[in-house]
C-alpha cells in the first residue's frame, strides 16, 4: 500500500510539471501562402516566416517536408534545419536541388527548389519549434507546376498603377493649393494698395499735399530795383563814360560827352 501510494504522489507530480511546462511554453505562428504557381523548368522560392517570443537559438528546428498531389501518406522530409546547420532530406528526387535562404535571426526559414518539374506538384509544409516554444502548427504551400503561357497574371503592373494615380493626384492637388494662395496674396496686396489711397491720412493724400517751400529771403539790391520796376517795357541800368576829344596828350578833359555805353531793355 506505501508503493502504491508514493508512485501514485509521483505521477501526480509528474503531471504537474508537465501541466506547468505546457502552460508557460508559448506557440509559434508560422506564415506562408497557402499557393503558388511555378514556370516548368525554373526554380521557386518556398516562403515561410514564424513568429515567437523567445530568442532564436542552437535549439530552434525547422522541418520542410513534401506530400505529393493526392498521396495518402504523410510525406518525406526534403530539408532539415537545427543548431545552426542544413540537412538535406533523404528523397534521392530532390537531392542538390533544396537550398536554405531563409535568416534564422530574422526569423526567416525560407527554401528555394531548382529544376522543378510537372513531379514536383504537391504540398510543401513548414514547421518550426523554438524551444521552450514547442507548440506550432505547420504551415501548408500548395505548389503547382504549369508551362510559362498558363502563369496567371502579375498584379505588378495594376499596382504600379494605382501608385501611380495616386502620386498623380497629390501632385494636381498641391498644384491647384499653391496657386490659391497666391491668387488670395495677390488679391490681399491689391486690397491693401487701393485703401491705402482712400480717406483721411491715405498715400494719395500725401502725395497731393502741397511742397513746402524754402524760407523767403531779402532780395539784394539789383533784384529790388528789377521786382519794384512797373510793368511794361523797362530800361536796364545805364553806364555812363566821358570821351576825349581834344587830340590832346595829358590826363585832363577838355570836353566830355554822355555816351549810353549799354542799354538793357526787358519785356515783361
Amino acid at each position: 500500500m506505501a508503493a502504491a501510494r508514493v508512485s501514485r504522489c509521483g505521477l501526480c507530480l509528474l503531471l504537474a510539471a508537465v501541466l506547468c511546462a505546457v502552460h508557460y511554453a508559448g506557440a509559434v505562428e508560422i506564415y506562408a501562402p497557402n499557393e503558388l504557381f511555378a514556370e516548368n523548368g525554373t526554380y521557386v522560392k518556398l516562403p515561410c516566416t514564424f513568429k515567437s517570443t523567445e530568442v532564436t537559438g542552437s535549439t530552434t528546428s525547422v522541418t520542410w517536408m513534401f506530400t505529393e498531389e493526392g498521396a495518402s501518406t504523410a510525406g518525406v522530409v526534403i530539408f532539415y534545419y537545427i543548431n545552426g546547420k542544413k540537412y538535406p532530406g533523404q528523397e534521392p528526387r530532390f537531392k542538390d536541388r533544396v537550398t536554405w535562404v531563409g535568416d534564422i535571426n530574422n526569423r526567416d526559414v525560407s527554401i528555394k527548389l531548382d529544376k522543378i518539374t510537372f513531379k514536383d506538384n504537391g504540398t510543401y509544409s513548414c514547421n518550426v519549434l523554438n524551444p521552450p516554444d514547442i507548440m506550432s502548427t505547420p504551415k501548408q504551400i500548395k505548389l503547382r507546376v504549369v508551362e510559362k503561357d498558363n502563369l496567371p497574371a502579375s498584379n505588378v503592373p495594376f499596382l504600379v498603377g494605382i501608385i501611380c494615380a495616386v502620386i498623380g493626384g497629390i501632385l494636381v492637388i498641391a498644384i491647384i493649393v499653391f496657386a490659391v494662395v497666391i491668387i488670395k496674396k495677390e488679391e490681399g496686396l491689391e486690397r491693401n494698395y487701393t485703401g491705402s489711397g482712400c480717406g483721411d491720412g491715405g498715400q494719395t493724400e500725401s502725395l497731393m499735399s502741397p511742397v513746402k517751400q524754402p524760407p523767403s529771403r531779402s532780395p539784394s539790391g539789383t533784384e529790388a530795383l528789377v521786382t519794384g520796376a512797373p510793368s511794361g517795357t523797362m530800361q536796364g541800368p545805364v553806364i555812363y563814360a566821358q570821351l576825349d576829344h581834344s587830340g590832346k596828350p595829358g590826363s585832363q578833359i577838355n570836353k566830355s560827352e554822355t555816351v549810353v555805353y549799354a542799354d538793357i531793355r526787358k519785356n515783361c
